[in-house]
């Protein structure tokens, strides 16, 4: 028997409205979490399991399916972002405790100024949003490394979002239990993130690969170092304006910024 949508007033004599695609309504109960909870997260040929399986395989032809179409059986990339680094700053502030660590080892070093200590602070507690907001940026550079080859901006937004899922991933799997067996070297534990970040380039390079699997490997390398050159000139150009705002702090406000970061 047919019943009016919830939603849109569509007659539906199925499991789905036709016009807007609303589920028929039944009523929220423990098997209606659990079916929820199968079907978004656990299942391996449907949602998160499923994405995190084929971005492990080939995140470049992932992302090209993706922004080609097909998308019924994909986790949202840049939610599926979003979440991989809710887990991975759960993990490394949470359980590893990595914020104690780095705030013992700058208190050791006399480095842990006020600025410091508050960096460290708010970026344990945002580190999924900061890492997300840099993604617009990293697309706008792979926008223009990767210009002719026919993509829009937004885009290269989902293909950075998968990038970024695959490094968090790389990080869940092989650089947080490095920092768990070596946690009591604090100098070490620092240095292992730092050197994740060397993993980036062939990260891209892979995922580039998959994604342009027509074009040759000379190309790609060659805009893969393009992205890495607009990268650093990108993060050169925010470092100068952070130092020019520092320098307009200090005119204005003197001995009370140089306190607070440390400086005097």
């Amino acid at each position: 028997m047919a019943e009016s949508c919830l939603n849109c007033g569509w007659l539906v004599d199925g499991n789905y409205c036709g016009n807007c695609g609303q589920k028929k309504f039944n009523r929220i109960d423990r098997r209606y979490v659990l079916n929820e909870l199968e079907s978004s997260i656990l299942q391996t040929n449907k949602g998160f399991l499923y994405s995190i399986k084929r971005i492990i395989r080939n995140p470049g032809r992932t992302a090209k399916e993706f922004i080609d179409g097909n998308r019924i059986n994909h986790y949202k990339p840049i939610l599926l972002a979003f979440l991989l680094c809710g887990i991975s700053a759960f993990i490394s502030f949470q359980i590893l405790g990595l914020l104690e660590i780095m705030k013992s080892l700058y208190l050791e070093q006399e480095m842990l100024s006020g600025f410091m200590n508050d960096y460290l602070t708010i970026s344990s507690r945002y580190n999924s949003v900061m890492m997300l907001l840099l993604v617009p940026f990293y697309a706008l550079v792979t926008k223009l490394a990767f210009r002719k080859w026919g993509h829009n901006y937004c885009e290269h937004i989902v293909m950075n979002s998968y990038i970024l899922s695959l490094y968090l991933i790389m990080n869940i799997v092989i650089i947080y239990p490095l920092i768990y067996i070596f946690k009591n070297s604090k100098d070490l534990v620092i240095q292992i993130p730092s050197l994740s970040m060397l993993a980036l380039p062939i990260i891209m390079l892979w995922f580039f690969r998959g994604f342009y699997d027509k074009k040759p490997f000379k190309s790609i390398f060659g805009r893969v170092l393009l992205t890495v050159i607009y990268t650093i000139i990108g993060l050169l150009i925010l470092l100068l304006i952070g130092i020019i705002i520092g320098i307009i702090a200090v005119m204005i406000k003197g001995p009370e910024v140089l306190k607070y970061f440390g400086t005097q």
